[in-house]
């Protein structure tokens, strides 16, 4: 069976910082107490004038036509993984299309809050699996500053804005996307969601003046579904591809709370020396997390590797992926 396979990574993170001791002047919060609860010590946020996140989604494709030298004619699909997207429509995809010079592609959005790169990964590799196209961007990009409370200590020092790209093509060999497990749960959508925007509750000045058009979450819940969502699916994705803990050479885990990480690291029987974690410099960038670690850790990804992706999103949304790496990242300068 044809297999797609990533050949090429790239992240973009804005300039601007918001750290831990910025956050103790907005919020009754203190460095260490976030560093405890959540593993973040600062987060990127986007403040460039006009901008919004598919330009730091183009930004991410246009460095990784470069990179790959790949030309923006030779991209057959764009899929953008987003909850903030530039507007209610069109949609993203388009436009990120549109600024990175790619004429000759069809491209849409998907919505699974944090899980969205994963499900994005998954559905670009049927189109290449199938025969329907050659090349495939996929897209994790997220403005979470436009959408957090500043006000809301609970939430405001999770979030973070940046955005990462892969490149698919049909695998030559025995690399590439082997097999994944997904799950949801609407009823989820109680514990973390926004109140108002939508059509069940269009934008008025009494939604405004409410603060609803914010992140709303209950920790406690999202925590515990979160680890038994991802454990559960990377438990189902290494039974199926016939592996053990000591044959993954990395677990990948959407960036969320490091202590999520740690559980979910544990459930895997895989050491922490071998999970991707940058949290800390990031936070949560919801879309982009997965994609930036994959950015970050590039060059220490040797051909072969087995990587296990795995994230978890309001929704409720979950899931993991098995890849089989086919490249040698340090082949490439990032």
């Amino acid at each position: 069976m044809k297999r797609a396979a990533i050949k090429g990574v790239m992240g973009y993170l804005p300039e601007d910082k918001l750290t831990n001791t910025d956050l103790e002047k907005l919020v009754d919060t203190t460095d260490e107490w976030i560093k405890t609860r959540t593993g973040i010590s600062e987060r990127r946020i986007l403040k460039k004038e006009g901008w919004a996140s598919s330009d730091m989604g183009a930004e991410a494709v246009k460095g990784l036509l470069k990179k790959t030298n790949t030309s923006p004619d030779e991209i057959d699909l764009l899929i953008c993984a987003t909850v903030t997207a530039d507007m209610v429509f069109p949609d993203n995809a388009n436009t990120i299309c549109n600024k990175s010079g790619i004429n000759n592609a069809f491209g849409f959005d998907i919505n699974a809050a944090c899980s969205g790169f994963l499900y994005s990964l998954t559905t670009g590799a049927k189109f290449i699996e199938s025969g329907m196209c050659n090349k495939v961007i996929v897209v994790g990009t997220d403005m979470m500053s436009s959408i957090i409370d500043y006000t809301d200590r609970t939430t405001c020092v999770l979030f973070g804005d940046g955005a990462g790209a892969i490149l698919l093509e049909a695998s030559t060999d025995d690399t590439g996307i082997i097999n994944s497990q997904f799950g949801g749960d609407g009823a989820g959508s109680a514990f973390l969601h926004m109140k108002a925007g939508g059509s069940k509750k269009p934008a008025t000045v009494e939604t405004v003046m409410n603060r609803e058009h914010f992140v709303y979450q209950e920790g406690r819940s999202v925590f515990k579904y979160a680890v038994k969502g991802m454990a559960n699916s990377i438990n189902t994705v290494m039974k199926r591809s016939g592996l053990n803990a000591e044959d993954i050479n990395w677990v990948v885990p959407h960036q969320a709370n490091l202590r999520i990480i740690n559980s979910v690291a544990s459930s895997a029987g895989v050491p922490l020396e071998q999970v991707m974690i940058n949290i800390h410099k990031y936070g949560n960038t919801t879309s982009g997390t997965l994609p930036l670690c994959l950015w970050d850790y590039e060059s220490q990804l040797k051909k072969g590797d087995n990587l296990i992706l795995t994230a978890f999103g309001g929704g409720f949304t979950w899931g993991a992926t098995h890849i089989k790496w086919s490249y040698d990242g340090s082949d490439f300068s990032s």
